[in-house]
């Protein structure tokens, strides 16, 4: 196997990759599940803005058992939140 044809062999499985996890459904990539909520902003501004009702949980594609948070929602929440810090837990 040549350079060139590893190299298009290595784009082409990339590209499958990010087109199975990144899907076009823009109602899917505008909604993060509260793991990745507590994640992004910390589980006790999550639970805390939902607990207000600031944050609405909906259900992802019907089901019942799996809830999502708007993400827009959310960061506007966070943005407008009297907080030291909005980063991300994990960059803090």
């Amino acid at each position: 196997m040549t350079h060139k044809e590893l190299a298009r062999l290595l784009i082409s499985v990339t590209r499958t990759s990010v087109q199975n996890v990144c899907p076009d459904n823009p109602e899917q990539n505008s909604a993060l599940t509260k793991a990745e909520a507590y994640r992004r902003f910390g589980r006790s501004y999550v639970d805390r803005w939902i607990k207000e009702g600031l944050i609405v949980l909906i259900s992802a594609n019907g089901k019942t058992t799996k809830k999502c948070i708007d993400k827009n929602q959310l960061e506007a929440i966070a943005a407008a939140s009297n907080r030291i810090s909005y980063l991300p837990v994990r960059e803090r």
